[in-house]
């Protein structure tokens, strides 16, 4: 996938695969680790996904303009932004194609000069292992108890509340996981 060349048609028809395969019962879901979502037609698309019933998942360390929790609009739209120590810069997308995962690492963002008027590109992963590894890290991220806020309707980005939940600072747990993969088996 290559802007300007074909990302925004490319991930219209991954969104709109995750609504089809929702309305049929199939399993679906999206969810992206970006620094910025801000692009009004992607957006869009993402809200067309909540009210088709598609979990739609996000992790967004800057600027977002969708609005998670609008009744009937986002309800199924569940928004975090994790800023720690660590400046992080990449980018994953990851849409649950009807049980058959598609993930990929990219440079842009969902920003309208990322994908219609600069030269970024997005790559599928295709090593099942690698692949697992990325997925590993993205559970971790959504694990965060320390740093993660909310990004709510009120905008007020308050931190996710721990409960009894253990405590999880992500960017030190993503160490220790990537530490572990080094030890001898």
């Amino acid at each position: 996938m290559v802007s300007p060349q074909n990302s925004r048609r490319l991930l219209y028809e991954m969104v709109d695969r995750e609504i089809a395969n929702a309305q049929q019962g199939l399993p679906s879901g999206i969810t992206l680790k970006l620094n910025n979502l801000v692009d009004k037609g992607l957006v869009d698309r993402l809200y067309a996904a909540s009210s088709s019933g598609v979990p739609v998942n996000l992790l967004v360390r800057g600027m977002c303009s969708l609005i998670p929790n609008l009744e009937g609009i986002s309800d199924n739209i569940r928004a975090i932004s994790i800023v720690d120590r660590y400046l992080e810069h990449d980018r994953v997308y990851i849409f649950e194609n009807g049980g058959d995962k598609k993930v990929y690492l990219s440079s842009a963002d969902w920003m309208t000069r990322n994908i219609d008027y600069r030269i970024e590109v997005a790559t599928p992963l295709l090593d099942p292992r690698l692949k697992q590894r990325v997925l590993d890290i993205i559970d971790i991220l959504f694990s965060d108890t320390v740093k993660a806020r909310y990004i709510d309707k009120e905008l007020s980005n308050r931190y996710v509340p721990r409960g009894n939940r253990r405590k999880v600072r992500a960017q030190l747990a993503i160490y220790d996981y990537i530490k572990s993969l080094e030890q001898p088996e």
